[in-house]
């Protein structure tokens, strides 16, 4: 993996909501914007921006791909970072944006420009912005840890969530046999191979909650809605949180019964 070159702090950046965050959880986008102002930095949200063309990509359909990601390629044309809440979809922005363009003279400048200032969340948060979260008048948590087949192996930012639920006081994060393994998500693969699908979810559940662990965080909203679906489904004593709202709640002393965990 190519190492990462970090800038300094930027005052102001972009924020890729990304679709799913759009349509079932909302709430997640506002809690990565909360967290960015924290800092002191100002949010841009770029009302044209939709999906970053990952389903039509990965499905083998590259011409519809392209025409997603054209369209938004002149919506961040300040040079400030764009921040994602999401590990697969920071990683199609950064590493396969460029190469739907490459041969293109006017696109492929821009989309390479992008894709060097795409960061994953929690990523910026450690790496740029080295947040310090204090301690709060709050209940201790243990939760497990799941990473997303893109974040882990495109991205490389498991550390970054690591480091940041090692950080916050009155969290334990716990280790699960099968945290590197994938949710069965994967976009379009659970609808195509569902009953793979469902035996690999199904193996997340037992082996998150084999732990005693009650709370699963993750930065990948795909998998939380897949997780956390299944658990309800096998009536798991299992809730799903993304990192944004984790870390928010954690950060300003919010209870679980508060924090809008799914």
């Amino acid at each position: 993996m190519k190492e990462r070159h970090y800038p300094a702090i930027s005052q102001q950046v972009y924020l890729f909501g990304t679709c799913v965050i759009d349509l079932f959880m909302p709430e997640a986008g506002l809690d990565a914007v909360r967290l960015l102002e924290r800092e002191g930095i100002t949010v841009h949200f770029p009302r044209g921006q939709s999906c970053c063309g990952q389903p039509a990509y990965s499905s083998g359909n590259p011409e519809q791909a392209r025409a997603v990601a054209l369209a938004q390629l002149d919506l961040f044309a300040q040079p400030w970072p764009v921040i994602v809440p999401s590990g697969s979809c920071a990683g199609m922005m950064r590493h396969h944006w460029p190469k739907l363009f490459e041969n293109d003279p006017v696109a492929g400048p821009k989309a390479r420009d992008l894709a060097e200032r795409v960061f994953e969340l929690s990523e910026y948060l450690v790496r740029v912005l080295d947040v310090r979260y204090p301690a709060q008048p709050q209940d201790n948590e243990r939760v497990v840890l799941h990473t997303s087949c893109g974040a882990r192996r495109e991205m490389g930012t498991r550390a970054h969530g690591v480091a940041l639920l090692d950080s916050l006081p009155g969290v334990e994060r716990v280790e699960h046999v099968r945290e590197s393994e994938c949710c069965g998500f994967g976009g379009t693969f659970c609808l195509k191979h569902s009953d793979i699908s469902g035996a690999m979810v199904k193996d997340k559940v037992a082996s998150a909650c084999g732990t005693g662990c009650e709370r699963l965080v993750s930065a990948d909203c795909g998998c939380l809605l897949n997780i956390g679906h299944a658990a309800r489904h096998q009536g798991a004593p299992l809730t799903v949180e993304h990192m944004a709202s984790f870390l928010w709640r954690r950060a300003n002393g919010i209870a679980a019964s508060e924090g809008g965990a799914q």
